[in-house]
């Protein structure tokens, strides 16, 4: 297939076939465009097989003997050491020393010493005792921390944060990418880190993924130009030699975590082979070009029986890493797993899976199991298991990257360039820059935009003045959650932009819009999205109606619209909307996205003079017209979108968008419920609630239910929860009964009931995952209500009992043991578990499920009375 450019105020072309090429392709350095930079073809020609892809970075001579000669020297434990990636939170530097350990990263949410305001001097410190106590180990080989420096070093406090990836992808400006990416070298540097776990090269399919702003576009062609400037930016444009002033960077993850069914996180992608090549390959062949060293394998599985596609988690999967990654591609760097991916692999755990070893996988991501999984990975080693040669394979690996990136002849991070470089740390001027590129301006009508200078105006909207907003995920925070304006000390919010722009006396604020706007030349509404990150982001069932999903920002538009002042609404968030709503409440309408610190960049764009091209950006993600329209690219053959791929007024460009159809769309997307037989999963909780359904807690003191926050945790004296790590990252809920009463743990539609007969009809099951933590002392059940006293329950006191101490378990719970009194039509609570004593257990992933009670390992009604 080949993409065909998308570009204008609607034109959109179809993917269209080409003649495949017979002897395997080989793909090197791209076209370059009149700035030097990867130039966006005009279509990308259909490849019958994976390239070979020809890194402009080779090494030197000398380096492969060099290489071996280390490997050669090493122990056994000490290679495992090398293949071992703990968190700064489970590692000291003198276990550093002590195990040979030859990466150590920080996820999202993680600081030295655990201070969210920790300074370049704090993360030095820490760098350089994790650097020396390598240097001072018995082979010297030096340590390399990775950190998830996704659009700015993200993670630190005070630093300039860029627009995420899907408004770079509005810019069509490979040039800009690659500029970020080398301001985003320097500030890891300036902080001590050597590797960067970014860019994500998802070309992004439906648009439910939480993640869709980490993909540029659901374009491959942006993909595959961005990645290789993406790579040069970060690695200081590498040959023989990481640059000077670059860090090792990563092509993530491997393969199509951007197509998965209904866009759901961590989930399958079906696609069959020939569109892993020329759709969710594009953006590795650009990155692999540009010479990057690392890969981050994909959580995602791959699968499709009807192509005899059996995949499965591709952490475990050898044709995805040994034979096309390494084998028909020929990448001869390291390959890295994902966050306790190896976990997720069938028959493994966190802490073991030679399965994932031999499938390719050379540094295991074990952020808190890293003692057992050394233990556990040189007995299987010994036992033959894994093969010695695949551990020298990987340790070879490691070393090539730490050799190409003149590791061994560094200086400690503290005496590298920029090591605590407020300059480098803070870079505005390219971050307000590239915030001006990236606003697209999608309605226009009376060109209301640009606004005069000195126009008096009126600013309304949760996300005026919120920079936390602005940002997104992956800020500070993992979620990006819990920041406040003071957690920018260098941020700009749009508002402040605005008076920077108009003059103070010429800006009125007011979030809610109760102002009236008669007498201002203009109302500018600035609405969108809270942040959110993989997982939690994800809409799988949710409406993409904005309306439905933030009502405020709805409520504020009908408080200013039809006053006689025109309305400018500027939308902040991670994807495209169903925004009907809002866009007919608006005389101009702009997709900002996630600008970063930078809120000026947008504010420039508003104000005329500010910037001298004016609007320029164009959709990389086509706009939806309907509430459930996803997923939604133009090879669809049901391509209908509001706005298309490419689409984008330039300012002056006289265009008038009419009334729009706002017919409501359904309180949820796909069908899971009624009297017919289901066919899709019920998510309850995943990683989140799930709409309609709030987690809770409920005791002697508010069996009213006390909501469990969003950040994991709510206390009674008799029961409390936290966040915890059942299958992935913060995905469970640690639930405590402390013993002093009876309580309950449970998720529920407090606004109604769903008519759930389907899933009775469909033989299915209640299922959760679960980690027994303490074993219940008394009677134990799980039960669902029709709303109380309608309920029905199962004894689960032997269940919870003999999974006490144990690793995590799914239970498959069949609802034909509870059809005993449950009013099915009229469910409100689809699980709650209940005891009046100590108990402890985590909870992840509750739904129901179609067919679950056929599966052999559900649970007999028999063991549950």
């Amino acid at each position: 297939m080949s993409l065909s450019l998308l570009g204008g105020v609607a034109q959109a072309a179809p993917l269209q076939a080409q003649a495949p090429q017979a002897a395997q392709p080989v793909i090197g350095k791209p076209a370059l465009d009149k700035n030097g930079c990867a130039k966006i073809e005009n279509s990308l020609p259909t490849l019958a097989d994976w390239p070979k892809v020809d890194s402009q970075l080779k090494g030197k001579a000398g380096d492969e003997a060099r290489v071996a000669q280390i490997l050669a020297g090493m122990t056994l434990e000490e290679k495992v050491g090398q293949m071992t990636q703990p968190e700064i939170t489970s590692i000291t530097p003198d276990e550093v020393r002590q195990y040979s350990i030859g990466t150590v990263l920080n996820g999202g949410g993680a600081w030295p010493g655990g201070n969210k305001y920790a300074t370049q001097k704090d993360w030095l410190n820490l760098a350089d005792s994790y650097w020396n106590a390598s240097k001072t180990s018995r082979t010297k080989i030096p340590v390399i921390w990775g950190i998830d420096a996704v659009h700015g070093n993200n993670n630190v406090y005070g630093a300039t944060v860029f627009p995420h990836n899907i408004g770079l992808g509005a810019a069509h400006d490979p040039c800009l990418v690659r500029d970020v990416a080398g301001a985003t070298a320097r500030q890891v540097r300036s902080t001590g880190q050597d590797w960067a776990f970014s860019p994500t090269l998802a070309v992004v399919q439906d648009d439910r993924w939480g993640r869709t702003y980490e993909g540029y576009s659901e374009d491959p062609r942006i993909t595959r130009s961005y990645g290789y400037e993406d790579i040069n930016g970060l690695q200081d444009g590498a040959t023989s030699r990481i640059g000077y002033n670059g860090v090792i960077a990563t092509a993530k993850h491997f393969i199509g975590d951007g197509g998965t069914i209904k866009g759901q996180d961590q989930g399958v992608n079906p696609s069959s082979e020939a569109d892993m090549i020329n759709l969710h390959g594009q953006g590795y062949y650009g990155a692999l070009a540009a010479g990057s060293q690392t890969v981050m394998v994909s959580f995602n599985s791959w699968t499709n029986p009807d192509l005899g596609i059996n995949e499965g988690k591709l952490t475990g999967s050898s044709k995805a890493m040994n034979e096309i990654l390494k084998g028909k591609i020929g990448f001869d760097g390291l390959v890295v797993s994902d966050w306790n991916a190896i976990g997720q692999v069938p028959g493994c755990t966190n802490s073991s899976c030679p399965q994932a070893i031999n499938a390719g996988i050379d540094i295991v991501m074990v952020p808190a199991d890293w003692k057992a999984f050394i233990t556990n990975t040189i007995a299987q080693v010994q036992s033959g298991q894994i093969p010695m040669s695949r551990i020298d394979d990987a340790v070879t690996r490691i070393l090539r990257v730490k050799v190409r990136d003149g590791l061994f002849e560094s200086q400690k991070p503290s005496d590298r360039s920029y090591a605590n470089s407020d300059e480098a740390l803070k870079d505005n001027w390219l971050a307000r820059d590239a915030a001006r590129e990236s606003q697209t301006l999608l309605k226009n009508n009376g060109n209301v935009l640009p606004l005069k200078p000195k126009s008096k105006v009126l600013v309304v909207g949760k996300s005026a003045d919120n920079i936390s907003n602005q940002t997104g995920g992956w800020t500070l925070s993992w979620q990006g959650t819990g920041n406040t304006n003071a957690d920018f000390p260098n941020a700009t919010s749009i508002l402040t932009g605005i008076k920077q722009d108009l003059g103070d006396a010429n800006v009125t604020f007011d979030a809610t819009g109760t102002v009236d706007p008669k007498g201002y030349d203009a109302v500018i509404a600035v609405i969108g999205e809270t942040p959110y990150a993989e997982g939690v982001g994800d809409l799988t069932r949710k409406t993409l109606e904005a309306s439905k999903l933030y009502p405020e920002d709805a409520a504020v538009l009908d408080k200013v619209s039809g006053k006689g002042t025109p309305v400018v609404t500027v939308y902040v968030g991670g994807r495209p909307l169903y925004m009907n709503h809002e866009i007919n409440r608006s005389d101009a309408f702009v997709a900002a996205w996630l600008p970063g610190t930078e809120g000026g960049g947008v504010a420039d764009m508003l104000v005329k003079g500010k910037d001298g091209t004016g609007y320029q950006g164009t959709l990389s993600y086509s706009w939806p017209k309907s509430a459930c329209q996803s997923p939604l690219n133009p090879w669809s053959p049901d391509y209908d979108p509001l706005f298309k791929l490419g689409y984008g007024l330039k300012t002056g460009q006289r265009v008038t968008i009419g009334q729009l159809d706002e017919t409501p769309g359904p309180a949820t997307c796909g069908s899971t419920g009624g009297g017919g037989t289901a066919t899709e999963d019920l998510s309850i909780y995943d990683r989140t609630d799930v709409a309609p359904y709030t987690s809770q807690i409920g005791s002697a003191s508010n069996w009213g239910g006390t909501v469990i926050g969003p950040d994991g945790t709510a206390d009674h004296p008799e029961i409390n929860t936290v966040p915890t790590d059942v299958n992935v990252q913060g995905d469970g809920l640690k639930a405590t009964w402390t013993g002093t009463g009876a309580a309950q743990l449970y998720m529920q539609n407090t606004a109604g009931t769903n008519d759930l007969r389907s899933y009775l009809n469909a033989d299915g099951a209640l299922e959760f995952d679960t980690i027994v933590q303490q074993a219940p002392v008394n009677r134990t059940v799980i039960s669902m209500h029709c709303v109380y006293p309608c309920f029905s329950e199962v004894n689960a006191t032997k269940l919870f009992t003999d999974l006490a101490g144990g690793a995590k378990t799914t239970v498959k719970i069949p609802l034909s043991c509870f059809n005993n009194g449950l009013d099915f039509e009229h469910i409100n609570t689809p699980f709650l578990v209940y005891t009046d004593a100590a108990f402890q257990a985590s909870f992840a992933n509750v739904r129901w499920v179609p067919n679950g009670a056929k599966d052999p390992d559900a649970r007999p009604c028999s063991s549950l009375t």
